[in-house]
Order: C-alpha cells, then structure tokens, then sequence
C-alpha cells in the first residue's frame, strides 16, 4: 500500500535517535534527498521484493513478518518511535542479495522517514567511511566466524557421538571375544569327552539315547524362562541335591549353568529313566558341556546381534546411502540419535519414550532432523547434569491439527525468563567457557523454521522445561533452500535505541 507524501521537517528528523547528532547541512540532505509518508494500517513492503527504501517510524505501530512455508509469522511489534527496517544492508552494494528480508505492515496510521536504498548506501559511504567499513567486516565476518563455528559444532558433535558409540561397541565387543575364547575351551572339553564315551563301554542305543537327549537339551536352552534371583537360588539347591543323590562330582558347579539353562530335577529324572544308571555321571556331563556350548553362542549371538543394531543405528543417524529430503518416521530418527548418544545420557537421567505410532511419516531432511534431535538432548541432559546429575527426559510425539509435534521435556532447573527470548540467538550460550559455543539451538531453529517450513519454541519452569518441534506432515510446494543460512535473524527486527545505540 503507498503511502501518501508530506513535508520533511528537519527538526522533526533530528528528534529521531538516529540522526540526533547530524549537522544542519546533514539534515537538509536528508529530507532533499527522502521523504515523510503516511500509511494506511495495512502492508508497507512484502518480503522477498527488491529493497528500494529504507524506512525509520515517526509515529504509529509497526509489526514485522517472515514467512514460514505458507504462513507469515510475526516476530516483532512495536510503536517505539525511531525504530527501523527496511533496505537496512544497502550500503553493500552487489555483494549481498537487495531484498527486503520481512515484510511490514502497519495496524494504525502510522508515519515514516523514507529514505531511498541508494541514498542511504551513498550517505553511509560519504558521511561514515569508517563505520562502513567496521560494518561490512562485522557483516561478513561474523558470516564467517559464524560458518567456521558451526562446523566445529558439528565435529564437536561428532567427537562426542563417536566416543559414545565407540564405547557401546565396546561392550558387546568384548563379550563376544570373551564368550568365543570359552566356546572354543568348551568344545574342546567335548571333543575330549567324545573320545571318552567312544572308547567307553557304551552301546550303539545308549549313545543314540545320549544324542537324543541332547537334542532335546539344547531346544530346552532356547526356551528357558527368566527366573527371579530367589527362584533361581531354591531351584540351584534343588539341583544339588539331585546331582549329589545321584553320585554326580561337582553339582555345585553345574547346577547353576542347568539353571540358567532352563533344566529342574523333572527333566534329570527323565535323563536318568533314559540312560543306563553307570552311565549316568558321564551323561550329565556331556549335557553339561551341551548347554554351556549352547549358552555361550547365545551369548555370542546376543552380542553381534548388539554390534550390528549399534552399526545400523549409526547409519540410520547419518542417513548414509538415503536421498538427502524423503518420508521419514521420526520415531526412527529419534530412537537412532538416543541410541546414538547413550553414552552420553548417562545412568543418572531415565529416559521416557511418549511415542504415538499412529502417526504417518513426514518430508524431512532427516540427517538434518537428527542434528536438531542431538542438539536438543544434549542440552536436556546438560540442564539435568546441572540440577544434580539426576533427572528424566521425556521424548514425545503427537499429532497437533496439520502438524507434527516432537517435544522433548526434561526436569532440569529451567530456562530463566530473562534469557528465554536468546537462547536461540547465534554464539549465546549459558554453558562455562569451552563447552559450548551457542550455535546448538541456532542451527537447531534454522533446519526447523528455514529447512522443514515448522516452528521450535520452549516453554519452561523450574523441573518442566519443553523444546517443542513442528513440522507440517505434508511438503509444501516449494522446499526450502540449499541449507540453513547463516543469517535467519538478520535484519528481522526493527532495531530500538537500546539495541543500535
């Protein structure tokens, strides 16, 4: 909407914080060179369009939009006068995007300063070389800076997941090594006491008894239930006693691997009604020998079975071999990043899983989705590490009308008010010197808001702190660009005595 033109009145234009301190001359330039409009309540400029002008509020209320997918987001409402936007960057020239980065209305008649984007670039050329100059540094610098932190954050990240993951290898690793050096003492035990009963006085039937009995050993071991620690003690006694009744050396040592195996005295009565009784001893030691071999490859089976899990967890996290944006389950990409980061969540911080599996999957970029996923556990757990190193974390899912909700809610001491509205700002952090560089929560709302077309907020009290994600469960018709810029809060917000002065 066009606004309608009135005087320039230099005094006028020197009462603004702005050009407060401009010489007479200065000022006459400014108003030859600019203008006083009057809008309607109603849009001044759209988002996206070329920035032709550059605009400071005499009086009125403004409010500033980005746009979210298809929607327009406000993100600042004021009636403070001097406040500015606009073409706020002309004074670089070619070297960035001439756009205007939000758009503006207005909800009152309200007046503006206009200035145009030339004129403005052409005044902060002549009048403040220098502060151009320190402004331009500052404009690509911290682009810069900010690039090269952000991929330290994510070899930071990938530090701590590889230490994380390698320490959960470990584990399985091992038992495996330990378990496969006990089989191989086993089976050559069996080997041994094969040759035993070979050269024994046993019968063509009582070996084939003996084989049998074993088959039915070993599907046993398959089966055998859990028992509770009181359970397991009165049935190893029950054993021991049975083995000792029985002439069977020993029974102290095999009755607690029967037990595990699943075996009581019923299913020895039906080995001893089977086997011949000077065979007996032997016959319980061969199924000794059987369900230790047996259990030692469960073992070895349940560690493997652990390595390959931890493995294709690491690649659902990285999304290796996937198309970088597809339909994705978010219960996935957050099952593999909580995996992931095991290690690091620790034995103090239970973690809850609220997931509802009804709901569809969503278009998502979902290597990036695990970076955000990553960035937002590791602050609950940071938070809970500093309430004392105890606590729960609770991961959610939920439909929310169009949307996808994931919310991730921890009872660590809080995010303060007074804070509250930075925490996604580039480089702010709470965290001591060294641990943390502030891009966390900043990548975090760019992959969400930029990338994904959704919304991150948090709400917080003291023991009940949520990080909210939205994403829309349809793609929208445009994706989003080649990544999450370095500048989503650039110039978005009408600048105020406070923060410019």
């Amino acid at each position: 909407m066009s606004g309608r033109e009135a005087s320039c009145d230099p005094r006028e234009i020197a009462s603004l914080f702005l050009f407060e301190k401009l010489s007479a001359e200065q000022l006459g330039r400014l108003c030859r060179e600019g203008r006083v409009e009057r809008f309607e309540a109603g849009p001044v400029y759209t988002e996206g369009e070329p920035a032709t002008c550059f605009y400071v509020m005499l009086e009125g209320t403004v409010v500033l939009y980005r746009r979210v997918g298809a929607d327009d987001v406000e993100v600042s409402r004021t009636s403070q006068r001097g406040v500015y936007a606009g073409a706020m960057q002309a004074y670089l020239g070619d070297r960035v995007p001439q756009r205007y980065v939000n758009s503006m209305r207005v909800t009152e008649p309200t007046r503006f300063f206009v200035l145009p984007a030339q004129s403005f670039a052409d005044i902060m050329q002549e009048w403040f070389p220098m502060a151009a100059h320190l402004l331009e540094g500052l404009f690509f610098g911290a682009k810069d800076t900010q690039r090269a932190i952000g991929q330290r954050e994510r070899l930071l990240a990938l530090g701590s997941l590889s230490a994380g993951l390698t320490h959960e290898l470990n584990n399985p690793a091992a038992a495996a090594v330990r378990a496969t050096a006990a089989l191989r003492e086993r089976v050559g035990k069996m080997r041994h006491k094969l040759a035993v009963i070979a050269r024994g006085p046993y019968s063509r039937e009582a070996l084939a008894e003996l084989i049998d009995i074993q088959e039915r050993t070993a599907e046993r071991v398959a089966k055998a239930p859990v028992l509770s620690p009181l359970e397991a003690a009165d049935r190893e006694d029950e054993l021991c006693d049975w083995l000792e009744d029985h002439g069977i050396p020993e029974g102290w040592r095999i009755a607690p691997v029967f037990v595990q195996a699943g075996l009581d005295t019923d299913w020895l009565e039906q080995v001893a009604a089977t086997v011949a009784e000077d065979i007996l001893p032997g016959a319980v030691g061969w199924l000794n020998y059987t369900v230790e071999t047996e259990l030692l490859m469960d073992e070895i089976d349940d560690s493997t079975t652990r390595i390959s899990h931890l493995v294709d967890a690491a690649k659902q996290y990285a999304q290796l071999d996937r198309a970088p944006h597809r339909d994705a389950d978010v219960h996935e990409l957050l099952d593999s990043t909580l995996l992931m980061l095991s290690g690091k969540i620790g034995p103090g911080v239970r973690v809850v899983k609220e997931y509802d599996r009804t709901l569809p999957e969503v278009p998502a970029y979902p290597a990036e989705l695990n970076q955000v996923w990553t960035n937002l556990i590791d602050n609950a757990v940071s938070a809970i590490g500093s309430g004392g190193g105890e606590g729960t974390l609770t991961v959610r899912t939920a439909r929310e009308g169009d949307r996808l909700l994931v919310e991730f809610r921890d009872t660590g001491p809080g995010v303060p008010p007074e804070i509250r509205d930075r925490i996604f700002d580039p480089f702010f952090t709470t965290k001591p010197v060294g641990e943390g560089t502030g891009l966390g929560l900043d990548i975090s709302w760019r992959i969400v808001v930029n990338r994904h077309h959704g919304s991150l907020g948090v709400e917080s009290v003291p023991g009940d702190t949520r990080f909210r994600v939205l994403l829309p469960l349809t793609a929208p018709e445009e994706q989003a660009g080649p990544g999450p810029g370095p500048e989503h809060g650039a110039g978005t917000d009408p600048a105020t005595t406070e923060e410019r002065t």
